[in-house]
């Protein structure tokens, strides 16, 4: 079958790869959609990152060229032994997260920031740029009636935002700041929206990316080339927001959004980080603010849990996701018209879809 896969930085190749074989507790599923992601990108311009280029990693075994593609969907079409909650045309939504299941975070359930933390599509296993894929069965979460198939695959980066949410701590009515209205940037704006959120400010210098911010829930939006967000910020509100997500992954929107936020306010960093930056620790220290980190989402034997929760709000309606969807394209044009295309800095696109059965 066809599938793509990652070589180094500025190396992706399709190619045909083996099919491989579904095992007990596993479950094949024909990739019906799978979409690019901020990491994906990161990976084809200064990686390799999570990609185990020298070392094999220590869950999946593999290192580079590795399967890509990790937010994806599809229909269960073949169930090894043992698999009981799933069965051929289930519609689902893979979980990608790879964990070794032993060390102290596991064994505390927190299987997402394992030791050893990996993901399908980064870290190796059976990415979803392919024609398919045999996952863990715990690892494919059914979409249900509600949710088309195609949109499972935004509920990875939507199962990032709504973790993210729930790690910061938002409070019905607290007055919110997203810096970045990229792809997981818009599906903070609508998890915040739907979990109280009162005004929600946006800051993103992209024309099209601020409008889409608006579909999804922003009440003000701040171009930060032309206006000091912090100063907006503060200005419209009663000296800040309390809670702030850093969503662009620079310095200048990491340390707007610890300023914008109140004293004692609480700022959280969704971005993975190519580059170190600067701050000055006051700007936490004096005004007793917090920063946290947040990463992924629930995985391992709680793959369903998170996931189930987007499923539900997509399925319900309380989460949109007709705003992030601006491309779908074959796996023959991953490069050219998904990739390349992303990394533009002129690009208006903010998700693009691969459809490998096409």
């Amino acid at each position: 079958m066809r599938a793509a896969t990652y070589h180094d930085r500025r190396d992706i190749r399709v190619e045909d790869v083996e099919r491989g074989t579904v095992g007990a507790g596993e479950v094949r599923v024909d990739v019906d959609a799978c979409g690019i992601c901020g990491s994906d990108l990161h990976e084809y311009t200064a990686g390799p990152i999570f990609v185990p280029a020298d070392e094999p990693h220590p869950v999946s075994g593999e290192t580079a060229p590795i399967r890509m593609g990790h937010e994806f969907s599809g229909l269960v079409s073949e169930v090894g032994d043992g698999v009981t909650t799933l069965r051929e045309g289930d519609a689902v939504a893979i979980n990608p997260i790879l964990c070794c299941g032993e060390c102290r975070q596991c064994r505390s359930g927190n299987y997402h920031i394992c030791d050893s933390i990996g993901f399908l599509g980064l870290s190796g296993g059976n990415g979803g740029f392919a024609e398919s894929v045999v996952v863990d069965a715990e690892q494919a979460v059914p979409l249900g009636d509600d949710v088309p198939v195609e949109y499972g695959a935004l509920v990875e980066p939507l199962s990032v935002a709504l973790h993210a949410v729930r790690r910061s701590g938002l409070q019905a009515g607290d007055a919110v700041a997203v810096f970045g209205s990229g792809p997981i940037g818009l599906a903070v704006i609508q998890c915040a929206r739907a979990a109280g959120a009162g005004t929600i400010f946006v800051s993103e210098p992209r024309d099209a990316r601020r409008e889409r911010a608006a579909d999804c829930g922003a009440d003000e939006l701040i171009d930060p080339s032309a206006t000091d967000a912090v100063e907006y910020v503060r200005s419209h509100t009663d000296g800040g927001v309390d809670v702030a997500f850093e969503v662009a992954g620079v310095e200048a929107s990491f340390n707007d959004a610890v300023e914008s936020t109140v004293p004692g306010g609480r700022t959280t960093v969704v971005s993975i980080w190519e580059e170190e930056v600067s701050t000055h620790l006051n700007n936490l220290v004096l005004g007793e603010r917090t920063l946290t980190g947040t990463l992924a989402y629930l995985g391992g034997p709680r793959s369903d849990e998170e996931y189930g929760m987007v499923i539900e709000m997509l399925g319900d309606g309380r989460l949109d996701p007709e705003p992030f969807v601006t491309g779908r394209i074959g796996l023959e044009s991953l490069v050219e018209e998904g990739f390349d295309r992303l990394v533009d800095p002129e690009s208006d696109h903010v998700k693009i879809l691969v459809r490998p059965n096409d």
